[in-house]
């Protein structure tokens, strides 16, 4: 799971990644507003953990920002302890869960699980379909009608970005950082390789949906029925 968390506090925010790595989270840090917001309209992260008092542009701001983009990732806001009003403005906005500072990180684990569980539901138990198609990111089983391949796991992640963003084309440079990060010497060409994989099992299972090229743009995906 990918996380981004905005805090200004350096020694802090790099304590809670290297817990959160520890625990097999891929982290992302930004110490202020203008920065956070960036990153998190990419819409590469699965949640984010939002600070509301940060340099250059408030965590309130950033999360009604989000929110007006239609990004709808899952936000945890950081609130000062006894600061309700904050609280409800932050729920007010969008935000999803809120803890209050400081705080300890086993509370900040668990509602990451709590999270991650909410956001599962919301697909149907994992399962992502899009098309004729049923990809589990969980085991990378790939599925249209009898037939069942199963993808590696740079395939899943793929395939997955390509069905939760199904309207909208996805650039090389956002597959390259949601897949590999944002420090990765990873170029075009191994996005190229991957979404040429991916369309050669598509193609196996007869499926109706296929990755199409937008030249100078990146990727989308279609069903037969989008092509008419």
């Amino acid at each position: 799971m990918r996380v981004l968390m905005v805090e200004d506090e350096k020694y802090m925010a790099e304590a809670i990644a290297q817990v959160l790595k520890k625990n097999h989270y891929s982290v992302d840090l930004e110490f202020d507003g203008e920065a956070g917001l960036d990153c998190g309209l990419s819409g590469i992260y699965d949640i984010i953990i939002l600070d509301i008092m940060l340099p250059k542009m408030d965590g309130l701001s950033i999360l009604k920002e989000l929110r007006r983009n239609g990004i709808e990732t899952p936000v945890i806001l950081l609130t000062a302890r006894g600061e309700t009003e904050d609280k409800v403005r932050g729920l007010d906005s969008g935000a999803d869960d809120y803890l209050a500072k400081p705080f300890h990180t086993d509370e900040l684990l668990a509602r990451l699980r709590a999270l991650g569980r909410r956001k599962t539901e919301l697909i149907n138990d994992g399962i992502l379909k899009y098309g004729n198609i049923q990809l589990n990111p969980h085991t990378l089983l790939l599925g249209c009608k009898n037939k069942k391949i199963t993808l590696t796991l740079k395939e899943s992640q793929l395939l997955e970005l390509l069905i939760k963003r199904n309207s909208m084309i996805i650039s090389k440079e956002i597959i390259i950082e949601k897949l590999w990060g944002y420090n990765t010497d990873a170029e075009d060409n191994r996005v190229e390789i991957h979404v040429s994989l991916l369309r050669k099992k598509l193609t196996q299972l007869e499926s109706d949906v296929c990755i199409r090229t937008i030249r100078g743009a990146g990727y989308v995906l279609k069903t037969a029925k989008d092509e008419e």
